[in-house]
């Protein structure tokens, strides 16, 4: 019966501090819905934008790189020139693209930002950072937690936009 329910319904990830539970729990949500969803997705749909919305295949690779972006500087690092690039091509179109690439660029990262919150002080969560390149003051919570909610906010997105340009390879049903 576990596996019906919502991470956070299941009880602690091990080994993630208390007061970052959700964040841990939003994440593992977040891989998991994304990959039960396209299981069926075809590659040939990922790149549609219907009425010029954002496609499928810019929703995955935006969530994962802004999770590990916030995670990026949650530790007070500066972005590489590798996650510029990244996010520079996240609206791209990859030609040669596939949705179980783009899903395992997604679980990576999700498994990656579960580990990184295991060794996070919770002492240190309103401790200021800074975001971007203004340098915009936020706090170590504050980004961990945007992390993963800008993460759902694009999962839901990209469902919708799933279910419109693939309505027969999409897996959610309409609750």
């Amino acid at each position: 019966m576990t596996d019906d329910l919502e991470f956070w319904m299941k009880g602690p990830v091990q080994g993630v501090p208390g007061l970052l539970q959700p964040v841990a729990h939003a994440l593992l949500q977040l891989r998991r819905e994304a990959n039960g969803d396209l299981a069926a997705f075809r590659d040939a749909d990922l790149w549609m934008r219907p009425n010029g919305v954002a496609s499928v295949g810019f929703h995955l690779k935006h969530m994962a790189g802004v999770i590990d972006r916030m995670f990026t500087y949650a530790e007070e690092k500066p972005l590489s020139d590798e996650q510029f690039a990244r996010l520079r091509s996240e609206a791209a179109e990859e030609e040669d693209g596939k949705v179980s690439v783009l899903l395992d660029a997604l679980d990576k990262t999700v498994e990656e930002a579960i580990s990184r919150l295991m060794g996070i002080d919770e002492n240190r969560l309103t401790e200021t950072r800074f975001l971007g390149r203004k340098k915009i003051p936020v706090t170590l919570a504050g980004l961990l937690f945007h992390s993963a909610e800008h993460g759902m906010r694009h999962l839901g997105q990209m469902k919708v936009t799933a279910r419109i340009v693939s309505p027969g390879n999409f897996n959610t049903k309409i609750v």
